[in-house]
């Protein structure tokens, strides 16, 4: 059962960016923040914190806040119900009110009369706040400050982020702390960071090591610990973090790279008490067939990208059978051990369909051309790996994915836990529009639309905020909870291509003619009602002033229709 080997993923080394000790040895990752094709001429690249919150695209906190006939998605899985009324004071959900009946007119001048502001939810959707559970923002070789992925996750519904990390220590708490205060327009904010990052203690060569770095950080506003399987992350530290951050209530998660896989995969890794598998890396070889170690060709190097990314997907007809009597034993094990999967799907579809990827009818209004100069095919730019990407690379992805669809959704058909991550800024995937695509992955992979919302909401806050040893304050719509809320006009259990911050193209029959449906018409955080549509004009605005500053073009026109 213990056969064991993983890729590192290309993602994961964006999270060494945190700040490390002089004391401690250079980290070989470190180079991958930034890269050739960023605007910072070779320094390494910093973190802008984002600007304070202004009032240009967001009302509230309202004493009395009232959403008006809403049909709830309320994210338990439970199926959708309205109309509603939804009352909101300060920042929490104090009523849900039956408003009337479908088909029917709602009743004339219903309690609360006394509200200081009301949103005409009639026709409209309202499920709980979104919650990204893998995230890193952009440093200023990617976007000129931290707000361009802040806006994008609010315009796409995303309330709440875990950064894996966010930015280095010190950024990331001071931004965590002024979300909670709402002082910036940004989603709640999960401080996860890297072993040993920030401290200036030595590097972490020991189990005791870790568990002195573990209870500092606790002290340092840091929710849990993001493990890489680095070198010098053996089993035995690794155990030793996860033991003590279970201790001072934080959580923990794990890319199980290729470093580190063959002597600790996610077998291992839940025997530990890892709470969550993030992207792919430790599943499959846990379940390799005819070896402990994943086969790779004599001439293969780690460092070059597209080996590293183009024999990864390789590992597809290495494994046992799906379904077979191995395959639900490790299942089995992992919901056991009471391990949550966050599978990331979004960030490694270019390697399926890079074409798709790199014409997406966000790039051009919404990519900073920083960014969209990253994600070209350069030696020197982690995850830009499509040195000569053809079709027998897409093909094995292909085959890949299938498996890994069918992981992911027996493991959620069995009663394990799965949630919603996307890796946003890199492989051509932008914040916000992202989320949206790994939302229908999962649909792909065979979760019906509730249960998509389910990941999304409840199972992501109850994987945040159970190692705090807390009930959920966020995830469902009910009273009591935080007003944390997304709106829409169109009905994304229908079509969850509605969410898109670019909408959807669809004919209009009295016209004749295509037209552009659906996003994200209000997120709600804290009882702060964000107006998605004027966000995301403020990024596009951004994304226009970028392309001046810098002189570079950026990304190509997208679909007129997507305009």
């Amino acid at each position: 059962m213990k056969n064991k080997m993983l890729i590192r993923s290309g993602l994961a080394a964006l999270a060494l960016m945190t700040v490390a000790s002089a004391s401690q040895a250079h980290d070989p990752d470190e180079w991958y923040v930034g890269g050739a094709a960023g605007i910072v001429n070779g320094k390494k690249p910093t973190f802008v914190p984002a600007p304070a919150r202004g009032s240009a695209d967001n009302v509230g906190p309202f004493r009395k806040l009232v959403i008006r006939g809403a049909t709830l998605i309320d994210g338990t899985g439970a199926p959708p119900r309205g109309p509603y009324d939804i009352v909101v004071e300060g920042n929490k959900i104090t009523a849900i009110t039956q408003a009337g009946w479908p088909g029917l007119p709602q009743a004339k001048g219903r309690a609360p009369t006394d509200a200081d502001y009301e949103i005409d939810a009639t026709g409209m959707y309202v499920m709980p706040g979104f919650n990204d559970m893998h995230v890193h923002t952009p440093a200023n070789d990617k976007a000129p400050d931290m707000s361009y992925a802040y806006k994008l996750w609010l315009a796409h519904g995303v309330t709440t982020v875990r950064g894996v990390p966010l930015a280095d220590p010190v950024v990331a708490s001071s931004e965590k702390d002024r979300s909670a205060a709402n002082e910036i327009a940004a989603p709640r904010i999960f401080n996860y960071q890297t072993l040993g990052a920030g401290w200036d203690g030595g590097p972490i060569d020991s189990a005791d090591k870790a568990r002195a770095w573990v209870k500092w950080a606790a002290a340092h506003n840091i929710d849990g610990i993001k493990f890489f399987n680095r070198p010098e992350e053996t089993p035995q530290i690794i155990a030793a973090a996860i033991d003590e951050a279970h201790k001072n209530r934080m959580g923990t998660t794990a890319h199980l790279s290729q470093t580190g896989v063959a002597n600790f995969n996610a077998y291992d890794a839940a025997e530990a008490g890892l709470d969550t598998v993030t992207h792919y890396y430790g599943h499959f070889e846990s379940l390799l067939k005819d070896g402990t170690i994943q086969r790779f060709p004599s001439d293969y190097d780690y460092n070059n990208e597209q080996h590293r990314f183009g024999e990864v997907a390789e590992i597809w007809n290495q494994t046992v059978e799906p379904e077979s009597e191995r395959w639900w034993d490790y299942l089995k094990h992992q919901k056991e051990k009471h391990v949550t999967f966050d599978p990331t799907m979004n960030i490694y579809a270019a390697s399926r369909d890079l074409m798709r990827a790199r014409n997406a009818d966000w790039q051009n209004l919404y990519t900073t051309p920083q960014l969209w100069a990253y994600f070209q095919s350069t030696r020197d730019n982690h995850g830009s790996y499509f040195y000569d990407w053809g079709t027998e690379n897409e093909f094995a992805w292909k085959k890949f994915y299938n498996n890994y669809f069918k992981l992911v959704n027996d493991y959620k058909n069995i009663g394990g836990r799965v949630t919603v991550g996307t890796d946003s800024g890199f492989i051509y995937k932008v914040y916000g529009f992202a989320y949206i695509e790994e939302l229908e992955l999962l649909r792909e992979a065979g979760f019906s639309p509730l249960e998509i919302m389910r990941s999304a909401t409840m199972w992501g806050s109850q994987t945040l905020y159970e190692p705090k040893g807390m009930a959920p304050p966020t995830g469902v719509l009910r009273v009591g909870m935080l007003a944390d809320m997304v709106i829409t006009r169109e009905n994304p259990l229908a079509n969850l291509k509605t969410l898109y911050g670019t909408g959807h193209s669809r004919l209009n029959p009295e016209t004749n003619k295509q037209e552009m449906v659906g996003g994200v018409s209000y997120t709600i955080k804290d009882g702060i009602v964000y107006d998605a549509k004027k966000l995301l004009a403020e990024v596009a605005e951004m994304v226009k002033v970028e392309k001046a500053r810098t002189g570079q073009a950026g990304a190509g026109p997208a679909n007129p229709n997507a305009m």
